[in-house]
């Protein structure tokens, strides 16, 4: 077998996976129960308007995606995990929104060039394990001048923050994969779009979250809900002293973020336009 198709064979287990971590426990609760208010909020800031031609990037069920479809958008929501597109579909009839749903890779999408004249992610590219490919795809299928529009968690916030408490408990990132929240770093975002933006902002944002009054309702809503909270606790299933640990530690994140109810979670929100004369 010759390195390339050994590559190939990788990519695909490695997608597989992450297909599967998401279909784990119900990420649509979060979306709907937690960080509601970011879809909103990107579709603003991209000025999605009537018969805007719209592409929702690892749009899992849909909370930018509706919101773009029912302020008049032309929406293609796309996500690798048919499962979250499945409930999607469901919320958007409950909403009145009418769109399309598509299982599609980020690292690959099945579009045109210049397809779309809004290209946009609310937390979801950043969990492609390759950056510069990811950022390559939403570049070229927004045609030139269109807006690509990105949410994604800050490492400093307290979503980085998780991640960085889980990290020692999960199993090694394949060979090549680089680390969601670094999506939330203006000058990481800067470097994988380069020239081919122009009048690029970035804006560090809190999303006030009210759901949890104790640490402890943190933890297990995550243990239950969030793909890659409930992969790392598979992984670390047959060591019990290692659960007690991330289940203390999660606790201790939690508590340091909780006042009054409340947490303030930090992400990054990008905006850029596709210039004219780059080339994706």
């Amino acid at each position: 077998m010759t390195e390339t198709a050994d590559a190939r064979d990788a990519d695909r287990a490695l997608k597989a996976k992450h297909r599967t971590m998401w279909a784990l426990g119900d990420y649509a609760a979060v979306a709907r129960e937690v960080v509601a208010a970011l879809g909103p909020v990107l579709v603003e800031a991209c000025g999605v308007k009537r018969g805007d031609r719209v592409l929702d990037v690892a749009a899992g069920s849909g909370n930018a995606a509706i919101p773009a479809a029912l302020a008049g958008g032309d929406v293609i929501a796309s996500d690798l995990t048919p499962e979250l597109l499945d409930v999607g579909r469901q919320e958007a009839a409950a909403r009145g929104a009418e769109l399309r749903w598509q299982e599609a890779d980020a690292e690959a999408l099945p579009f045109a060039d210049g397809e779309f004249d809004t290209v946009m992610s609310c937390v979801g590219v950043m969990f492609a394990p390759h950056h510069q490919v990811t950022a390559d795809e939403l570049v070229r299928v927004c045609r030139p001048g269109g807006t690509i529009g990105l949410i994604n968690w800050t490492p400093e916030g307290f979503i980085g923050r998780m991640f960085s408490t889980m990290k020692p408990y999960a199993p090694p990132p394949p060979p090549g994969a680089q680390p969601p929240p670094l999506w939330g770093s203006e000058e990481h975002v800067r470097t994988l779009f380069g020239d081919r933006v122009t009048g690029i902002e970035a804006r560090r944002r809190t999303v006030c979250v009210d759901r949890f009054a104790k640490p402890a309702e943190f933890r297990e809503f995550f243990k239950a809900t969030y793909g890659p909270t409930i992969a790392v606790y598979r992984n670390i299933a047959d060591a019990p002293e290692k659960t007690v640990d991330l289940d203390r530690n999660l606790d201790a994140l939690a508590d340091g973020a909780l006042r009054d109810g409340e947490m303030e979670w930090e992400y990054l929100l990008v905006t850029a336009r596709r210039s004219d004369s780059g080339s994706a």
